[in-house]
């Protein structure tokens, strides 16, 4: 089979002939730390190229994706005219900090000295009233700079390539809230402010509407996945209320999801980190067909009861490992033996593509990363 073929069987619950393997996303991807260790390990050379500010994440190189079997290939979009992702260096209380101020005015800022991530140090609407939300200037999401080249990138893949196209995440309705607003004050909202998250969230959602409107135009007949998501839970068990979600959040995620099915065959791919088996039935309601990561070591995501639950209608990508304690911490041979486990668990019927839990992390050990992916490979053939 091609890589495309064996991908397109998995998601059609029907069996290939190994599990499909997947690197190279924002949000299945490796970062610049762990990245450039792995290089050296292989004995591979490769120029740097941070494809996420934020996450701090590499581009992989082709070398290493044929390495690991790689059996999908990325595209995505760009930012809109007159916005060239510049990060500023910029000194605060006594250290010097990389600012990146997106296109929603939120500021992502990174210590110099712990070159890590970034993360938030500005909220926009962090005081905003609601008279103040609707006169805020969101970008345009049909802003046809985003897609420039696009087209041709799927196509080459499409045409040139056994691969499977994939695009990078978008359709993030609910964080970008939290993102303007601040995780504490969005949280108060909810409660106190009911008016003012449904006002945000309509303005998100519009944004991606129109986003999606030019996306598809493009590529809708080329990409094969399609990425969106936001996170719904943490370690323990859901970030707000599963009412509130059903109420408010999801009738706007589904509105998103049933317009990008009505224009596109391309199979919709949900990202949400922690522990969400709560939600499950919600996004399947919503016509989500797949689900990542798939953080198996959060409360209630047991492979085997994941697996005997939604197999039959959900497709797990992801899943790999724990990869809070034994990625970065076992040895490779306990590695793969945590991968063995947890792919034959989701391997049966297919229904499943491989990859880590999220992204690879500093610290991991080249080693172990190998490990990873060489029990993916080995562990994966169905017989």
């Amino acid at each position: 089979m091609t890589s495309r073929e064996r991908l397109l069987a998995a998601l059609n619950h029907q069996v290939p002939d190994r599990v499909p393997i997947d690197l190279g996303g924002n949000q299945t991807g490796i970062h610049k730390f762990a990245y450039q260790a792995l290089l050296d390990h292989l004995g591979l050379r490769d120029e740097l190229t941070i494809m996420d500010s934020v996450q701090q994440l590499a581009r992989p190189c082709e070398a290493v994706l044929e390495r690991f079997h790689v059996d999908t290939r990325y595209i995505a979009a760009g930012p809109g005219a007159g916005f060239d992702g510049t990060i500023v260096q910029r000194r605060r209380d006594g250290r010097l900090w990389h600012d990146l101020t997106d296109e929603f005015g939120v500021r992502w800022s990174m210590p110099d000295d712990q070159p890590l991530y970034m993360d938030i140090s500005y909220h926009p609407l962090a005081d905003a009233t609601l008279d103040d939300l609707r006169d805020y200037p969101f970008p345009r999401g049909d802003d046809p700079a985003r897609f420039e080249g696009l087209r041709q990138r799927a196509l080459e893949i499409r045409n040139e390539t056994p691969y499977a196209v994939v695009s990078g995440i978008a359709g993030v309705v609910y964080e970008i809230c939290w993102y303007m607003r601040g995780l504490e004050q969005w949280f108060m909202d909810m409660i106190r402010q009911p008016a003012f998250c449904e006002a945000l969230l309509d303005r998100t959602l519009a944004f991606w509407m129109d986003w999606f409107r030019l996306f598809l135009d493009e590529v809708g007949d080329l990409v094969d996945v399609i990425m969106i998501g936001d996170d719904l839970a943490g370690q323990h068990g859901p970030l707000f209320r599963p009412e509130f979600y059903r109420r408010v959040v999801k009738p706007r995620q589904r509105q998103l999801v049933q317009y990008i099915c009505s224009r596109t065959d391309a199979r919709i791919w949900y990202h949400t980190c922690g522990a969400c088996a709560a939600f499950i039935p919600d996004l399947i309601d919503n016509g989500i067909h797949i689900l990542n990561p798939v953080q198996v070591s959060a409360a209630g995501m047991d492979p085997e009861t994941l697996k005997s639950r939604f197999g039959d209608r959900l497709v797990f990508w992801g899943g790999a490992i724990d990869a809070q304690h034994v990625l970065p911490g076992a040895s490779p041979d306990e590695v793969r033996r945590a991968v063995r486990r947890n792919v034959e668990i989701f391997k049966r019927g297919g229904g499943y593509v491989f990859n880590n839990v999220h992204n690879i992390q500093a610290g991991v050990p080249p080693e172990n990363i190998v490990a990873l992916f060489d029990a993916a490979y080995e562990y994966g053939f169905y017989e």
